[in-house]
């Protein structure tokens, strides 16, 4: 049983900055990659686009909406990501969404996703 937990989210204005963590326990045996995602509001059906990911080695990966101003970090020994955002804009306004990629309960190459967490970015 794996279990992800996500926090931070919340309503912030134009120009703020909020912190997001995403943790993963349960029956690891390695999380090869963590990122965030998001979804915009008003679109159910609209897939989930990437915002920025990180491999256990650090590599990582962005968006180009939110290079400079987003930061993705993570601690491998408690597998929880973190997602630093600065320079908020209206348009960062999402449910951000973690997924855990590893090998779970003795499987390979399995995804997890956490439940989301609402960020409002507005005055």
């Amino acid at each position: 049983q794996i279990q992800m937990v996500e926090s931070g989210g919340g309503l912030v204005q134009p120009g703020g900055s909020l912190r997001l963590s995403c943790g993963v326990s349960g029956s690891i045996f390695s999380v090869d990659v963590m990122g965030w995602y998001r979804q915009a509001p008003g679109n159910p059906g609209k897939q989930r686009d990437l915002v920025a990911v990180i491999t256990t080695g650090g590599s990582t990966n962005y968006a180009d909406s939110v290079k400079g101003r987003f930061t993705i970090s993570r601690d491998n020994t408690n597998n929880t990501a973190y997602l630093q955002m600065n320079m908020l804009k209206p348009e960062d306004t999402a449910v951000y969404y973690c997924k855990a990629t590893g090998t779970f309960s003795g499987v390979s190459s399995v995804e997890y996703w956490g439940r989301g967490t609402q960020v409002t970015v507005s005055s």
